[in-house]
């Protein structure tokens, strides 16, 4: 089987401590439905820093990205059929979804 990353971007923060544990319960949730399929579950990202060509690192990101999944998956379209449901997309966000290809080095 492939591996495949969901890439979270964007999304919004909740209000206040009540739906942040709402959206955790369903985020949660969303996860155990996968079952075996969830190879790594919830990477959240902070303290990003982009270094340039120049070699000079500047906090902050160049992207929206927040956090990533990898799931393992038949295909592209199982990958997408599976993130379809995670909650993320509920509070605004957006989802990348690439399959992983395996370097032998």
């Amino acid at each position: 089987m492939a591996k495949f990353m969901l890439v979270y971007l964007g999304g919004e923060q909740p209000s206040n401590p009540e739906e942040g544990k709402k959206h955790f319960e369903e985020y949660r949730e969303w996860l155990m439905s996968l079952g075996d399929a969830v190879i790594s579950a919830a990477n959240p990202l902070k303290d990003t820093h982009v270094i340039s060509s120049d070699g000079k690192a500047n906090a902050g990101s160049s992207t929206l990205m927040s956090g990533f999944t990898v799931l393992e998956a038949n295909s592209i379209e199982a990958a997408l059929l599976m993130s379809e449901s995670c909650p993320f997309l509920k509070i605004g966000g957006t989802l990348e979804v690439s399959e992983l290809i395996e370097m032998n080095m």
